[in-house]
């Protein structure tokens, strides 16, 4: 029997509320303007709800043939309770005016929604304050109790005629429509929220994520000055070796210094000059960086590098493989060797570099270059993050072969310069 009432006129209204609330939440979460100011939200709220209080109106449900009904006191008490007074006065205006032109003015429909803006008004301080099942629960209750106080009121002053219908549509019904439209706004108002939230919580880990780059980029140069040092502090040096010792540190430091203020003015990030780079002696400085680490974790260098040209940035280029070339030594902690290749494959340059270290699982070479994730206990992830984005901006791409406990090959390949160098063969051991 209760699915004879739900029919295409009750859908419609239901339709014509439910779009409304979309609409405000669509605009409302597209405008910055509107969520700043309060006196705009309102507006939105009023001009919504009153579409919808209007539509319901113009087609309404057919109780009988001397009455018809509709689900305008859903927007406007939704309106009332969410907006306060000002925005449930401006659509009871509406309301009256509207009700007025399409069907005449009634004083008893002036009697009853001034009894619902009173209530909804009052309720409406306190309902704003309350969660979202507390909401619920008084937008049923009020809408239920109003419903039934306003239908005693019709029958004492103009003796209403109640039928069935009439309780179905005025009193059953609209409580549960109440209900429905409350869980929306509220459903869509924690989205906009959670988004929000979500928005903060990105800008946040930027930020950490910056942080502990820098962290990790001061880090290298670091390592190597306190590496010379120690090897300083070994003995009796010769002089010479002294003075290459301090400069390597000293240039470490200076490239210390570069890394800040490229991080100072990430915002405002200028374009790096680019340059030819002979791959051989790039390498061969950047495996005299990396000497004392490996000599520490008792790795031996072996290279075999052919002169070839790129084109980059030299500081990059060198971040890059100094990097790289770490990952792989820490990747060996009982020793072994690192070898680095260069071959001049005259449209492109390939690099190989190799380790018999711990290697990696098909996971984890998956996931290689992703900021945060890293195979060691201390790591960051993001030295390897650096290194992948180097060789992309240059134009090269890489690959990984690697087996557990076997160690691992990675295949770097760089777009070559069309200027050819001589054609000659450098080694360097560490």
């Amino acid at each position: 029997m209760a699915g004879l009432y739900i029919n295409q006129h009750v859908l419609n209204n239901l339709f014509y509320i439910l779009v409304t609330v979309f609409a405000f939440s669509f605009i409302y979460d597209h405008s910055p303007a509107i969520q700043r100011k309060p006196l705009y939200n309102r507006a939105l709220l009023s001009a919504c709800l009153a579409l919808a209080s209007v539509l319901c109106m113009k087609f309404p449900i057919y109780i009988d043939p001397t009455c018809i009904h509709d689900f305008r006191q859903i927007p406007f008490l939704l309106g009332t309770l969410y907006g306060g007074s000002i925005v449930g006065a401006v659509l009871f205006v509406v309301s009256m005016l509207a009700r007025t032109v399409l069907y005449g003015f009634q004083p008893l429909t002036a009697i009853v929604y001034i009894i619902m803006f009173v209530a909804a008004a009052a309720a409406s301080p306190l309902f704003r304050r309350l969660p979202r099942s507390g909401k619920l629960f008084t937008a049923i209750w009020l809408t239920f109790l109003l419903a039934v106080l306003t239908t005693f009121v019709a029958i004492i002053i103009a003796d209403f005629p109640v039928t069935k219908p009439y309780i179905v549509y005025f009193i059953l019904m609209p409580p549960f429509v109440m209900m429905f439209a409350v869980y929306l706004m509220e459903t869509l108002h924690e989205a906009q929220l959670a988004r929000a939230e979500l928005m903060k919580m990105e800008k946040m880990e930027i930020v950490s994520q910056l942080a502990a780059s820098i962290s990790h980029e001061i880090r290298n140069p670091l390592t190597v000055v306190k590496g010379f040092i120690q090897l300083l502090q070994t003995g009796p040096l010769p002089r010479e070796t002294e003075e290459r010792y301090i400069r390597i540190a000293l240039e470490e430091v200076k490239r210390a210094e570069a890394i800040i203020h490229d991080y100072l003015t990430f915002a405002k990030p200028a374009p790096k000059e680019t340059e030819p780079i002979d791959v051989a002696v790039e390498l061969h400085k950047v495996l005299q960086m990396i000497a004392p680490m490996a000599h520490m974790h008792s790795v031996d260098l072996s290279s075999s590098l052919e002169h070839a040209v790129v084109t980059g940035n030299v500081q990059y280029f060198q971040q890059c493989f100094l990097n790289l070339f770490k990952n792989s030594i820490e990747a060996m902690p009982n020793g072994g060797t690192l070898r680095v290749a260069a071959e001049n494959r005259e449209t492109s340059v390939v690099i190989t570099i190799s380790d018999n270290g711990i290697g990696m699982t098909k996971e984890q070479v998956r996931r290689f270059g992703e900021p945060y994730f890293s195979t060691k206990e201390k790591g960051t992830g993001l030295g390897a993050m650096v290194a992948v984005k180097i060789i992309e901006q240059m134009g090269g791409t890489w690959k990984i072969e690697s087996a557990v406990q076997k160690g691992t090959t990675m295949t770097i390949t760089l777009p070559a310069r069309r200027v050819r160098p001589p054609s000659t063969q450098q080694s360097a051991a560490g």
